[in-house]
């Protein structure tokens, strides 16, 4: 069976911080476990000028192909300009972010080396809001990160 997702008409579920006024993205997850895949992930995702995703940790690997626009990437301690046609690789467990430097939209495909993938944001999205998103789960989940118990 052929799974396909159209970009130039899928739904994006738009995220925004009201701690970083700066951190808002569309995105959707087009193909993942929840799809029933074995293998793999995808996301697709769009920042408008002066957005960035947040920095952030996957537990799998990342191909991020720049569909359109420009920008700069931070990949670990390294941080360098992305445009359209340029492959980013992420080795998982490795923090990341993206942000759109330029004047138009910047639009994003990436796939990831798993079907199931844990994304866990450095800062939350709100006060006790979500830093633990999973991707490929059978519903959305979403969760914040609880501190560690104090030992006794």
């Amino acid at each position: 069976m052929i799974q396909n997702a159209d970009l130039t008409r899928i739904e994006l579920m738009r995220i925004e911080s009201p701690l970083d006024p700066t951190r808002r993205v569309g995105v959707a997850f087009p193909t993942s476990s929840a799809t029933g895949l074995a293998a793999s992930a995808s996301v697709y995702f769009e920042l408008e000028p002066g957005a960035h995703v947040g920095v952030h940790t996957d537990t799998s690997e990342e191909h991020l192909v720049i569909l359109e626009g420009q920008g700069e990437g931070l990949v670990g301690d390294e941080v360098a300009p992305v445009h359209a046609g340029l492959l980013v690789v992420v080795p998982a467990m490795v923090r990341h972010d993206l942000t759109n430097t330029g004047d138009g939209l910047l639009r994003v495909l990436g796939t990831f080396a798993g079907p199931t993938n844990v994304a866990t944001f450095e800062e939350p999205l709100g006060e006790g809001g979500p830093q633990v998103f999973v991707i490929g789960g059978p519903m959305p989940i979403v969760l914040p990160l609880e501190p560690a118990p104090a030992s006794a």
